[in-house]
């Protein structure tokens, strides 16, 4: 149990960070649009990422040496336009919280964005499969470690997701999403200048 705490307080401290996946996730909370879907496909890449981590697979990644350029640039390509659009509806204005949910994105478009803001940003990577990998590796019980993070990762993206309806009254106001879409505009172009420097 001490080993599934231990995992769990790391796999949590590394997940509060305000990054693109969260940002994207709180989004989805508060228009209250495939908020099951993404909360999970978050929580199960991030289960899949430290089992791979737990399991050694940092190590296949540290040596392969292009791989991580690659990712980098892609991921920071995506975050550019990803903020860019996030910018521009903030510009634009009008966002709002719509009860009857006209214009709703497509499950198939929201997936695919969360799979992108996951798997496309290296920061990932390093926080699941390298450093919780390396850490689990100091554990006896590596699987309760591991089984640790994972239920941080359900229990984070299931209360953000979720837990953002309770911020939905005062994003019925344009001026609270157009700052949203600033705020979001900034992490994006923030991870993505990380990336890049």
């Amino acid at each position: 149990m001490e080993t599934a705490l231990a995992g769990f307080g790391l796999g949590l401290s590394l997940i509060l960070a305000i990054g693109a996946q969260n940002a994207f996730v709180l989004r989805q909370g508060l228009r209250q649009e495939h908020v099951f879907a993404v909360c999970l496909t978050c929580a199960l890449s991030d289960a899949i990422l430290i089992a791979a981590g737990v399991s050694g697979f940092g190590i296949l990644v540290t040596k392969l040496p292009w791989l991580e350029p690659v990712m980098r640039w892609g991921g920071a390509a995506f975050l550019i336009v990803y903020g860019a659009r996030a910018f521009w509806a903030a510009w634009k204005g009008g966002g709002h919280l719509d009860a009857a949910g006209q214009g709703r994105a497509s499950l198939k478009g929201v997936l695919l964005t969360c799979l992108l803001l996951t798997w496309a940003n290296p920061h990932v990577y390093l926080d699941t499969v390298v450093l919780l990998g390396s850490v689990a590796a100091q554990y006896p019980a590596k699987v309760n470690f591991a089984l640790g993070a994972m239920t941080a990762s359900f229990a984070f993206f299931f209360s953000l997701g979720y837990g953002a309806r309770l911020l939905a009254p005062l994003f019925a106001r344009p001026a609270a999403w157009r700052l949203l879409d600033v705020l979001v505009g900034a992490i994006m172009w923030t991870v993505a200048g990380s990336l890049l420097l």
